[in-house]
């Protein structure tokens, strides 16, 4: 029985990773354990260790990561002491971190520094942002990669990892889009009380590289929304440096019956939200892979997903009111032209079962060795 562990730090990872541990979880040939900690553990955002435990895994730790200095190298720091505590214990055959996040470096370092196998989720991806340099980062302390599409796996090539450790399995939260399970719109409009017939999704992040601008930006981007008149559904950013010049802008949106705001939204009922919204505003990267799938326009602010594969549907703006609003006004009025899926068909569960099923899970392959093009 070969044991799992999966590290989680914010509501959107554990949807990308949802669906692995749940098809390892009915497999007699391992056991999944998930450490949960990051923005789960935050009241201030909705403390989604609940979600997490509604999946009623068998194995579910938690660990609070984060200082009354939230920084993002005292988070990493505080991360590693208490990740390497837990593998201690748990002794894991492989240790699965996904994306761009400090909570993923610390289980790569960890991982790694420990002699434990290192799957990455989604590597070789571009962005803007410090999340590029985090997402390559973990990439080379990871001895296995699972990348949505052929042009990630390129990327890695390109960074010396051998060919035989990389593995296209798509994106594994399109297997949680296209599931039976989500709910309907009805279900999501009556459990978060959200009254509009027709309505936009905001999720704006922070960007860690430009964050002496963060307050001007947010406050560009709330007046743009509060110059329109359409109906707004918006979650709370994820916790980076700048998540409080943002939601001290949000602030304003207060007691406007125009506005819905949530500290998060489960993922399912998120999906369903997005699916039936007129767009999504912001710069998640929701707007750049989910949204694709179900044809939903996407207004993309700023810089943070640049870089990033790029569809027809997305209107570019710039951090001024006037540009935003601009797009919003164009918005309803795109042509959504179907576009090639980039992100895979939803079966990556499947595919990361087989490639687990053919790990030989040796100790001779914690030896990285790097591959000359």
């Amino acid at each position: 029985m070969k044991k799992v562990v999966f590290l989680t730090g914010t509501r959107a990872d554990f949807g990308k990773i949802k669906s692995l541990i749940q098809t390892l979880e009915e497999h007699k040939n391992y056991t999944p354990y998930v450490f949960v900690t990051g923005m789960h553990l935050m009241q201030e955002y909705g403390y989604t260790l609940i979600e997490v435990e509604r999946s009623a895994f068998k194995h579910i730790d938690t660990f609070q990561n984060h200082t009354d200095e939230t920084t993002m190298d005292l988070t990493l720091a505080k991360t590693i002491e208490g990740f390497s505590s837990y593998i201690k214990k748990v002794k894991p055959d492989l240790i699965v971190v996904h994306g761009d996040r400090v909570e993923a470096l610390a289980g790569a370092i960890v991982g790694s520094l420990n002699n434990i196998l290192v799957a990455h989720i989604e590597g070789g991806e571009v962005s803007g942002t410090i999340d590029e340099l985090i997402r390559h980062s973990v990439s080379k302390m990871s001895h296995l990669h699972y990348v949505a599409n052929d042009l990630a796996k390129k990327r890695l090539l390109q960074m010396g990892e051998p060919i035989d450790n990389i593995h296209v399995i798509g994106s594994p939260d399109v297997d949680v889009m296209f599931s039976d399970n989500l709910p309907s719109l009805k279900e999501v409009k009556e459990y978060y009380e959200i009254p509009y017939e027709n309505y936009g999704v905001v999720m704006y992040h922070p960007v860690t590289t430009e964050i002496n601008e963060m307050e001007n930006y947010a406050n560009q981007f709330v007046d743009a929304l509060l110059m329109d008149d359409r109906n707004y559904v918006v979650i709370f950013p994820n916790n980076d440096l700048g998540s409080k010049e943002i939601l001290n802008a949000y602030k304003r949106l207060n007691n406007n019956v125009r506005f819905r705001i949530f500290p998060s939204i489960r993922f399912e009922y998120f999906l369903t939200l997005l699916k039936k919204s007129d767009f999504i505003i912001g710069n998640s990267s929701a707007g750049i892979r989910e949204a694709p799938y179900y044809g939903i326009p996407t207004i993309n602010i700023g810089t943070r997903q640049e870089n990033r594969s790029l569809h027809n549907h997305i209107i570019h703006s710039n951090y001024e009111c006037k540009s935003i609003f601009e797009a919003i006004l164009k918005i309803t009025k795109l042509k959504i032209i179907k576009s090639k899926p980039v992100f895979g068909f939803g079966n990556s569960a499947e595919l990361f079962m087989q490639s687990l099923d053919n790990l030989s899970f040796n100790k001779n392959d914690i030896q990285k060795k790097f591959i000359d093009l």
